[in-house]
């Protein structure tokens, strides 16, 4: 084999693996576990607050007993009338089955 064939050879396998990278990649990453109660805290404030999520951030999880746990989120929102503040969204939930007990609002600041 030449030099000229094997340098497209290489060539063609590299761009089959990065083509392979670009189109399966993405869906080997999985979704955060806080993901579900991250949608439902926004989802949430847009309703309580009547407004709109400029930022969100995921606090972390607590646990507080085998069947019960508590994500926080900070989120910054911007209501109908300009005003902007922070958020801090508490849901507990139970991770065994996976169901929300309570979401709790509290302004930061």
């Amino acid at each position: 084999m030449n030099m000229r064939k094997i340098t497209g050879l290489i060539g063609s396998v590299i761009m089959a693996v990065a083509l392979l990278l670009v189109v399966i990649a993405p869906k080997l990453v999985a979704a955060p576990e806080y993901a579900k109660w991250g949608t439902i805290a926004v989802k949430e404030t847009q309703r309580h607050y009547q407004a709109d999520i400029i930022d969100y951030l995921h606090v972390g999880r607590t646990n507080l007993a085998a069947d019960q746990a508590e994500e926080k989120f900070k989120l910054w929102i911007r209501t109908k009338d300009g005003n902007e503040f922070g958020v801090f969204v508490y849901i507990r939930f139970n991770p065994l089955q996976d169901t929300a007990y309570t979401i709790r609002f509290e302004r930061a600041g």
